[in-house]
């Protein structure tokens, strides 16, 4: 079986990494070529060096965006990761429904993000006209109805996650402590937190990433409004690229930065949780 696994492994591996080429490397070499590039078409590019990514830095409401997305990141991923945390210690116990329960949270995150962006742009707009205000009139009101409908969608899914975390922590692990008479909070944070951090770092990363790249739910529920301000990265970089005649450099130069940032951020992530986690 291995000698014929070793002739005929080619066949299967070329295709997969010939699409992989195709649909990744090649467009992100290109990428990273114009972005260095004013252009119209990939066909017309004219060489300018660093002045798309002086322009990028040099943009108000790109900077803002950071900031903004930065903040928005933060927030979520305390508040998600806090949430499904505690339901999924909920969950965990000897109590009737609960598969039910985890069903119902879970089925948000099965909601398209354009979607879902609707349906709560018309919840808010129900809820904001009885007090006179709207999404599109302060960029924070949009801020905390991304943080709910992020939160809404994402909580189930990183539920799940903390689930199979917590049902393999070894019970006798879980009776030692308390016959050594560790009360809930101490059996909680000395012993199921430490244990739990594979599953705290898969969750923190997918939350950390995940919102900082967010577009859908951010393009469908503010639009950016009031006047950019509630834009987010994704949304910026797109506006930049497809509403600024002469600007496709700048946004594909914005980018790049963008994918710089989240690398950057995902894997500083990845060194901090890992360094914390225990082994079993």
């Amino acid at each position: 079986m291995e000698k014929a696994i070793k002739r005929y492994f080619p066949i299967f591996v070329i295709p997969t990494f010939a699409a992989f080429i195709i649909g990744f490397v090649a467009p992100f070499i290109m990428g990273l070529w114009l972005s260095f590039c004013e252009f119209t078409t990939v066909t017309d590019a004219k060489f300018v060096g660093i002045s798309n990514y002086i322009k990028a830095f040099a943009d108000a409401m790109f900077r803002h965006a950071f900031v903004y997305t930065s903040l928005f990141t933060i927030v979520s991923l305390v508040i998600v990761n806090v949430i499904a945390f505690a339901i999924a210690l909920a969950l965990t116990q000897k109590l009737k429904g609960t598969n039910i329960f985890r069903t119902v949270f879970f089925m948000p995150n099965l909601i398209g993000g354009i979607v879902l962006g609707y349906i709560w742009q018309l919840i808010f707009s129900a809820i904001l006209s009885k007090y006179n205000m709207a999404l599109a009139l302060n960029e924070w009101l949009g801020f905390a109805g991304l943080v709910i409908l992020v939160a809404w969608q994402q909580i189930g899914y990183m539920m799940i996650i903390y689930i199979a975390g917590l049902q393999a922590i070894p019970m006798d692990v879980i009776e030692a402590a308390q016959i050594d008479g560790a009360n809930a909070w101490q059996r909680l944070f000395s012993v199921t937190i430490p244990m739990m951090m594979p599953s705290i770092t898969i969750c923190t990363f997918l939350s950390l990433t995940g919102n900082f790249k967010l577009f859908d739910q951010n393009l469908a529920l503010t639009k950016g409004e009031p006047s950019h301000l509630s834009e987010m990265l994704a949304l910026n970089i797109y506006d930049t690229f497809y509403g600024r005649t002469g600007w496709e450099g700048v946004g594909q130069a914005k980018a790049v930065v963008f994918f710089a940032i989240v690398v950057a951020i995902g894997l500083l992530q990845l060194r901090i949780t890992r360094s914390r986690e225990v082994q079993q």
